[in-house]
Parts: structure tokens; C-alpha cells; sequence
């Protein structure tokens, strides 16, 4: 276990959103959350799950909702905070750790801000090693772990515990329609993980991983590198595509953000075109209409000349953006893990193809 050092912080909220895929939502106001609370004197702390007893409890934590909504309503650590003590009520234990559902966007931030207000460590993981928008789509899933309890609180003082569900995707559209109804977005604490479970499912070491592409990016700027080719070279990514958002088609529906996105290519891309859709992040991109990249590849959007990631909540018209794939945790590789989250998982007829293959 480790002390976190706020410049940790800002690196992950680079990374994280990088990894984010288009969604988990703008680390930006997390930060700023992070930022008061080190002002204050507190000082995170980083497991790692190799430190976790067997039948340690650990909090699994994100926010849940549509990201465009995460814009106007502002995250609150109380609230994430609140989340936790009631799985512990409800289970009659306490917590040893916090860990974040993804490392992607600002649910990377979540955990961390549940650890500063119940003096709690993260551990180093998650069950993603990115950002996807539902509950069945993770590694404890795909494991074939329990999905229940979980709870649900929102600004408003609403609560809610979902006690049982049929099935992760039962778990999913239950506890989407609470979701929905206090404004669609929420602070939730998933089905508590024991040590062991966290040891042998989770995808171990992300958030060292987020801190690490966020690190990547900062030392490209300050050498005046192009630090989309940082981020290529520290995950042995792949460009896909460079050029201007020309169209954009978005609506937020059953507590997901939908649409499209189109590109025309510049550069070495002049006279190409490329069409992203997503559901809260990107699921499926096409090159002159054929499909060129797909979940669970991850399929990042960034900005050109800064590097930072755009989200699906972002995106605007005119923007100057480069699309790169990175490499997926391989347990979203094996033949469970595209049935959980390949492209077919998303309602597109694709057989999953890796752009690494």
C-alpha cells in the first residue's frame, strides 16, 4: 500500500479518460472534487489486491447514468461515499477497500473519492480495463459471479437497494429504471467482492495503468512531442483514422447516451470517411462504410493536437480528432467475454475482428 500524491491523481484523470472509450464521464469535476479534498489534507491511499485476506470485503463503486446528464449534475463524494455505508448497513460489515467498476473516464475517480471520505485504500483494478455502459459487461460477469446486492443513492436523498436479481442483465434493467427515475445519473455501490474474488476476476493493476498513460501524455507536452503518438507507443495502440467531426447525432434514452458520430478525413485520411457509434462509449467504427474497428477493442477519440480524449457527451461539430484502438484485457477476448461485450452485445450483426489480429 502507497500513499497517492495529488499529481497521481491528475494522471489518472488523463489516463483514465483516455481509456474511457467515450465514456465513464468526464474526470473533470471528479478532479476538481480531489483537488479540494487534498487542499483539505487528505492523502489517498493505493492497495494492492495481493494485499487483500481472502475474505476481505471490498467495495466495487461507480456512477451510473448518461454522461451528458453527468455534465449538469455535479459529482459529489458525499453522495459515492453514501453508496458504500449503506451496502455495509445492508450487509451487516465493513468494507477493507474500495475499488472502481472502470478505470475509464471519471468513474476512475469514484473510488477515490469514496476512500477520502471513509479513510478506506483503493485497490489497483477494476472489472473492465475501460468503460462499457452496462452491469453485465464486466469480468466478474463473465466469471459468473454473484450480481446482487446493490445500492443506489442520489443528490436528492433517494436511496435504493436492490436485493436480488434473476441474472446480470435482470440486475442491469432494475437497477437502470431507479437510475432513470432520480434523474439518470447516481452514485451506486455494486455486489460486495470478497479478497478472493478480486484476486483471481478482477482485471488487476489499471488504475498504475491509467496514472501511467496520463504520465505518458504530460511528458509529451512538456517536450513538445505529439503525445497521441505517447499514448501509441506506451499501449501499443493503432491509428485508425484523423480528420473533423462533420455531423453528430445524440440523444440520452433509458439512462444511455446513443448516437453518431462522422469524420472527414484529413491529411493522410483526405478523401476518406469514418462513422463512430456508441452508447455511452464507442462500440463500432466504420472506414468508407465497412467496419474497421469494434468492441472490445477500445476505440478511443482524442483531440489532435492535445491529446486529451474527447467523450461521446463532447463531441462537437468541427472538432479536430484522431481515432486510435488500444488493446483489450484479454478475458474480453475469450469467447464469454464477446458474448458479454462484443459488438453483437451492442445489437450490431458483426463477428468481432481485432484490429491487433
Amino acid at each position: 500500500m502507497r500513499p497517492v500524491p495529488l499529481e497521481e491523481i491528475e494522471s489518472l484523470a488523463i489516463g483514465a479518460w483516455i481509456l474511457g472509450t467515450g465514456g465513464g464521464g468526464s474526470p473533470y469535476l471528479a478532479l476538481l472534487n480531489m483537488r479540494q479534498l487534498y487542499r483539505k489534507g487528505v492523502v489517498c491511499r493505493l492497495m494492492d489486491a495481493s494485499e487483500l485476506a481472502d475474505d476481505d470485503l471490498v467495495a466495487v463503486v461507480s456512477n451510473m447514468g448518461a454522461p451528458l446528464v453527468g455534465q449538469e449534475r455535479l459529482t459529489d463524494p458525499k453522495t459515492m461515499a453514501l453508496a458504500v455505508t449503506m451496502m455495509e448497513e445492508y450487509l451487516g460489515r465493513k468494507f477493507r477497500a474500495v475499488m472502481s467498476l472502470e478505470i475509464g473516464g471519471g468513474n476512475s475517480i469514484q473510488p477515490f473519492m469514496a476512500a477520502a471520505m471513509l479513510d478506506l485504500p483503493v485497490i489497483d483494478g477494476d472489472c473492465m480495463g475501460r468503460a462499457f455502459p452496462e452491469a453485465q459487461m464486466t469480468s466478474f460477469a463473465i466469471h459468473d459471479l454473484k450480481m446482487y446486492p446493490l445500492t443506489l443513492a442520489d443528490v436528492r436523498d433517494n436511496a435504493v437497494v436492490v436485493a436480488r436479481a434473476a441474472s446480470w442483465k435482470w440486475m442491469e434493467r432494475i437497477s437502470r429504471k431507479a437510475c432513470v427515475e432520480v434523474g439518470s445519473i447516481a452514485s451506486t455501490c455494486k455486489a460486495p467482492r470478497t479478497g478472493k474474488e478480486i484476486k483471481e476476476c478482477a482485471i488487476l493493476g489499471s488504475t498504475t495503468k491509467a496514472i501511467g498513460i496520463g504520465r505518458a501524455v504530460q511528458a509529451a507536452r512538456r517536450a513538445h512531442r505529439d503525445p497521441i503518438d505517447a499514448v501509441l507507443e506506451v499501449e501499443a495502440g493503432i491509428k485508425i483514422f484523423s480528420g473533423k467531426i462533420h455531423d453528430i447525432a445524440r440523444r440520452t434514452t433509458e439512462g444511455f447516451l446513443r448516437g453518431t458520430a462522422a469524420i472527414e478525413g484529413l491529411d493522410a485520411f483526405r478523401g476518406h470517411d469514418f462513422k463512430l457509434a456508441f452508447q455511452n462509449e464507442f462500440a463500432v467504427g466504420w472506414l468508407d462504410g465497412l467496419p474497421r474497428v469494434m468492441t472490445p477493442d477500445l476505440i478511443c477519440v482524442l483531440d489532435t493536437v492535445s491529446g486529451d480524449a474527447i467523450g461521446t457527451e463532447t463531441l462537437r461539430y468541427g472538432q479536430r480528432v484522431t481515432v486510435i484502438a488500444l488493446p483489450a484485457p484479454p478475458i474480453l477476448l475469450t469467447p464469454k467475454g464477446i458474448e458479454h461485450v462484443g459488438p453483437r452485445a451492442f445489437g450490431y450483426d458483426l463477428d468481432f475482428r481485432s484490429v491487433f489480429a
